[in-house]
């Protein structure tokens, strides 16, 4: 565990689940190159050591995205570097083998809402602040929309960014954005269940289910070619693991597996 200095914190919360923690809650979780870096650090960390990941913000906040004081004081070219070292990051979670859960509360602007839209998974608080402010400081959403354009509806997507209105939890359920909304004091609790849920997995079964579910439709949109990818992800599944194989055994016995309802 990183000191309480450090601005990323890793904890192994139980076996199969690691926690990641933005940890500048006086800049609402601000994520400065050093928060960058050390998120980037923190995804190294948890490689093949972790099934779950849940992602949360410090004090009252999630984040309120990229830290754009090192815009203000310094070049506005210094903007290239700064959208790189953060593409870095979401594709990292992207690319990383674990499954991702947002647990937030508070604000989450701008990254911060890019940051739930990158995670598989999202538990947010009924009176989280979701937005995409950037139009008002005269920028496109560089990297925030994107995520909310790939993740929901053309037309939600279009609102959040042309008006730079914000959304709260419950709407961002309803919009696709997140899983579950509940009180504030209740994320954390809420988050935790979610990733034990998905923790009783097999750790090569979830990794490429993963892989399956970012690759069909981002890039598969065809019906047939999608259900072919769906039969190479089980090969690659069960070139790993013999989970399957046990499974079909407790089935044949009459045990249940994880997440297998009563025998009938």
């Amino acid at each position: 565990m990183g000191s309480g200095e450090s601005k990323i914190l890793v904890s192994e919360v139980e076996d199969g689940i690691a926690r990641i923690t933005l940890n500048r809650p006086e800049k609402h979780n601000a994520l400065d190159a050093e928060a960058r870096q050390g998120l980037l650090d923190a995804l190294d960390r948890t490689a093949h050591q972790a099934k779950v990941v849940v992602i949360a913000g410090a004090g009252r906040s999630f984040s309120s995205g990229m830290d754009l004081s090192q815009i203000t004081e310094g070049d506005v070219s210094d903007q290239d570097d700064l959208n790189q070292s953060w593409i870095a990051v979401l594709d990292g979670i992207r690319r990383h083998p674990a499954v991702f859960v947002a647990a937030a509360r508070g604000y989450a602007l701008g990254g911060g809402s890019t940051l739930i839209n990158v995670c598989d998974l999202a538990v947010v608080a009924r009176d989280t602040t979701i937005g995409m402010p950037e139009l008002g400081f005269g920028f496109y959403p560089g990297l925030a929309g994107p995520a909310a354009q790939l993740r929901l509806s053309s037309k939600r997507a279009a609102w959040m960014i042309l008006t730079a209105e914000r959304i709260d939890g419950e709407k961002a359920v309803e919009w696709g954005m997140a899983n579950l909304a509940v009180d504030a004091d209740e994320v954390d609790d809420e988050a935790m269940k979610l990733a034990r849920s998905v923790a009783r997995f097999d750790a090569a079964a979830l990794e490429w289910t993963k892989k399956a579910l970012w690759h069909i439709p981002t890039h598969l949109t065809e019906w047939r070619t999608a259900l072919e990818y769906g039969s190479y992800v089980n090969s690659q599944i069960h070139a790993r693991t013999n989970t399957h194989e046990q499974a079909l055994k407790y089935f044949a016995d009459g045990r249940p597996n994880p997440g297998q309802g009563p025998s009938q």
